[in-house]
């Protein structure tokens, strides 16, 4: 049964309740087409990311705007030399053979990450550590991928690994390649099975930029 927008608007608002690491009082959702709008606030940039990744796991929502800002808890002061030292603490724990591969900047509680790693699981960790630490206001994600592995056979490795796993629906994902950059494109059923295609195709090794088009149709 196809969804409406007041049905998904339902759900979603249902699934922020539902989850006890996120306090929906302040969270606003609004529905267009099957594509949902978060506004609103919440008292921390993990908290904010995560209604992101609630909202997205709503059965026929198709496309997501996080409009949410973060609004820090009254006491919390955290000067930006010190959210500074704190993520370079952080990122040395949570990748301790790369992570002087990653410069950082703070401004005003915004943390600005760049540099090159060789895998997207190394670009994504460190964005992740940053979410959680006090006083992050927002995070932009500037990492290159400079991989050491020759990519060859991209194509085909990624279509093989689509067919092995369960979640996907492999004849419904297309894959394109030149040099390094993928391109995937298709019609799946759940964000999630997008999302998977996606940390499928960046796990190849050679891989430097993976465009996910797929679009997810109710």
């Amino acid at each position: 049964m196809l969804k409406t927008d007041n049905d998904i608007k339902r759900d979603v608002e249902a699934e922020l309740r539902w989850d006890p690491e996120i306090d929906d009082t302040d969270v606003a959702v609004k529905t267009t087409d099957s594509v949902v709008t978060l506004t609103g606030f919440v008292r921390s940039y993990a908290e904010k990311y995560h209604a992101a990744s609630v909202a997205k796991r709503v059965v026929g929502v198709t496309a997501l705007a996080n409009d949410i800002d973060v609004r820090l808890s009254p006491g919390v002061d955290v000067s930006d030399p010190q959210l500074a030292r704190d993520a370079v603490a952080t990122l040395k724990t949570e990748l301790p053979l790369s992570w002087d591969k990653i410069k950082l900047t703070v401004q005003d509680g915004r943390v600005s990450l760049e540099g090159a790693v060789e895998w997207h699981y190394q670009r994504e960790r460190a964005e992740r550590a940053i979410h959680n630490l006090r006083g992050v206001l927002s995070v932009r994600n500037s990492i290159r991928i400079k991989p050491n592995a020759v990519a060859t056979g991209l194509k085909e490795k990624i279509s093989a690994a689509f067919q092995r796993n369960a979640i996907l629906d492999a004849e419904a994902i297309t894959v394109e390649e030149h040099n390094g950059d993928v391109v995937l494109r298709g019609r799946v059923h759940s964000w999630a099975e997008r999302e998977q295609a996606f940390s499928t195709a960046w796990s190849a090794p050679g891989v430097t930029h993976v465009s996910n088009e797929i679009a997810v149709v109710s």
